[in-house]
């Protein structure tokens, strides 16, 4: 029996979820003394709407939490961590890992959490680097999925799931059909199918407890199912029972994890909703039969319903679907299982279930859920883990070969990351993507006739210099002038370095032939902002409805937006700079110009959310 070891488990689903062989297996190891931290689900799929509230209760638990790690109970810590939930980019894997990684060797060396044993239940990209991190003193993978079947971007898995499977020590299987294909690939496997916590439902089977009070309500006799209603529960099938079983109540106990409304629509179909673990037992006792009513499919080929022995170890009859595993089962146990392959022999199976059982009929049914208990799985499996451990132990001390195995992933992953900077450096700097990218930001109009000629100066704009820019801006403005298109200008700016920069470009102006009483100052706005809210009051007080704007190319967008969201009275013609000199792309652009780019970008999202556009 494992005992006085640290285990760090990357489970597959949160703590919270619905529980499952992850959570049992780490609450028992966690009671027999040994040290567990729990890490909730990292995905093997990218999120979509149904997953919201799983994220939103990451953040919650993580907020609830210290920097995301909590004590669950006696020797049992989980670790709700914050990340990216793209589980095969690169780009979100190298964030990843920055975000997890350092936060969770601090807590191992502050809890003296050292040389684990690691349960995974993950086999993405994100747990086999996590794993490499800990040092660990034995790996288990703990296939108890079939990943890539479950849905089309799980698919992508496939790749480093083969990878886990030949570096890891052991690799434990709940499934015949995951067995063997995990053998093929080489290694130690050995088939775990999920038990049942024999003793705690004995006790419950032996109490004189009343049933919970939603099923005492229900008329009998009741058939039951206790799992989470996801997309793999036959829900058409549970429909025609209802329908041919009319005198029957149909209850179901687990949380809804897919569109359960056809369900709800059945008047003897009762969705109970998810109850606490501990309840399950007491639930299960007041069923008369026990149901596994699940799809057919590629999935469930692989699946090794829970359910089955918790059902037994009540002592009530079971009506399944014809899975692989279900048939496994019984050609194990004998047939303590009825299966039904369609709606008809489910009927049948049902009613057949409901009469007197035979003598010992009963006792066989416990005593295969006893054999099936998790004491029995978790003896079996420590033996394995065991053996694993002495035989590290009597080859000696491996450091060299694990140190020489982190150094060449190092190297790798240093590789890895140059190659990735020099290809982000080409990508940018020596082709058009960035002026491609840039593009939407420039909006540029014939001029017109109109009021006035508005100029936004750029103070030190995406130059970053004082006075960069104005005086290209200031001599469009001239031409302009010059053309007749509008007999006034109207030059907007805050900024100040040694002198206003407002006045040093009407000095400008009216050197090259701009009559100073044609000119209007705005001297105030720090901001495009206030550039609109200020250079709008000059406006209406002057009557003026029709505006030519002047400013840098890629500021243009920005301003015409912040137009139409402060002044939306106004008519805007956009006559940016045609050819400004800081944004001159004969070659790659320059980091000033990626920059200035990024920073319109950002400066736009930040009005959004300002509400000024």
């Amino acid at each position: 029996m494992l005992h006085d070891h640290n285990i760090l488990c990357v489970s597959s689903i949160d703590w919270s979820e619905h529980w499952q062989i992850h959570q049992e297996l780490m609450t028992r190891l966690a009671a027999q003394g040994n040290r567990v931290l729990y890490i909730e689900n990292t995905g093997v799929r990218r999120p979509g709407i149904a997953d919201l509230s799983r994220l939103r209760r990451r953040i919650w638990n993580w907020w609830h939490s210290t920097k995301g790690f909590r004590e669950e109970r006696e020797n049992l810590f989980v670790y709700s961590p914050l990340f990216l939930p793209f589980p095969y980019s690169r780009i979100a894997g190298w964030i990843n890992r920055v975000l997890l990684f350092p936060t969770l060797k601090r807590w191992m060396q502050a809890t003296g959490f050292t040389r684990p044993i690691v349960f995974t239940f993950l086999p993405t990209p994100l747990a086999r680097s996590l794993i490499s991190q800990v040092s660990a003193e034995a790996v288990i993978y703990y296939c108890a999925d079939d990943f890539s079947s479950s849905s089309a971007s799980a698919r992508r898995v496939s790749a480093s799931e083969v990878r886990l499977v030949k570096e890891a020590d052991l690799v434990f299987t709940t499934s015949e059909r995951l067995r063997a294909r995990a053998a093929a690939l080489g290694g130690r496997v050995h088939r775990f199918p999920a038990g049942v916590n024999f003793d705690a439902f004995a006790s419950v089977r032996a109490a004189d407890d009343p049933p919970p009070d939603d099923l005492v309500r229900l008329p009998r006799p009741i058939i039951g199912y206790v799992g989470a209603l996801h997309q793999w529960l036959d829900q058409a099938l549970m429909i025609k029972l209802a329908a041919r079983l009319p005198h029957m109540s149909f209850a179901l106990v687990g949380p809804p994890y897919s569109d359960v409304s056809r369900l709800r629509e059945c008047p003897n179909v009762h969705l109970l909703g998810e109850r606490p673990h501990d309840d399950v037992p007491r639930y299960i006792k007041a069923f008369d039969v026990g149901l596994v009513p699940y799809r057919l499919s590629e999935y469930t080929e692989s699946v090794y319903p829970v359910k089955l022995n918790e059902y037994l170890a009540m002592g009530i009859p079971v009506v399944a679907t014809d899975l692989p595993e279900v048939r496994r089962f019984n050609a194990e146990h004998g047939d303590v299982i009825a299966v039904a392959p369609d709606a008809e022999d489910f009927a049948a199976a049902i009613a057949r279930a409901l009469q007197p059982a035979a003598a010992g009929v009963v006792d066989r049914r416990i005593e295969v859920a006893r054999r099936n208990s998790w004491t029995e799985r978790v003896t079996s499996m420590t033996t394995l883990i065991d053996e694993v451990l002495e035989e590290k132990k009597a080859r000696g001390d491996d450091w060299d070969l694990r140190f020489t195995r982190l150094y060449r992933v190092a190297r790798r992953r240093t590789a890895q990351a140059l190659l990735a900077v020099a290809a982000a450096y080409l990508l940018v700097f020596q082709t058009p993507l960035v002026w491609w990218l840039a593009s939407p930001l420039k909006v540029s109009a014939p001029p017109e006739p109109a009021d006035a000629i508005v100029v936004f100066a750029g103070g030190v704009g995406e130059s970053g210099q004082a006075g960069g820019g104005y005086q290209e801006r200031v001599k469009a403005a001239v031409d302009l002038y010059r053309a007749r298109y509008a007999q006034h200008v109207v030059l907007s700016s805050g900024f100040r370095f040694v002198f206003h920069e407002a006045e040093v470009m009407k000095d400008l102006a009216t050197a090259n032939g701009v009559p100073a009483d044609a000119i209007e100052l705005e001297q105030s706005a720090a901001n495009t902002h206030e550039n609109v809210v200020f250079t709008r009051e000059i406006l209406a007080r002057r009557g003026w409805r029709k505006i030519l704007l002047v400013s840098s190319p890629y500021h243009m967008r920005r301003a015409l937006l912040t137009w139409r969201g402060s002044a939306p009275d106004v008519i805007v013609i956009p006559t940016p700079v045609q050819q400004s000199l800081f944004y001159l792309h004969e070659r790659g652009p320059s980091l000033d110009q990626v920059r200035g780019i990024m920073q319109e970008y950002l400066a736009i999202a930040a009005y959004w959310w300002r509400g000024w556009i």
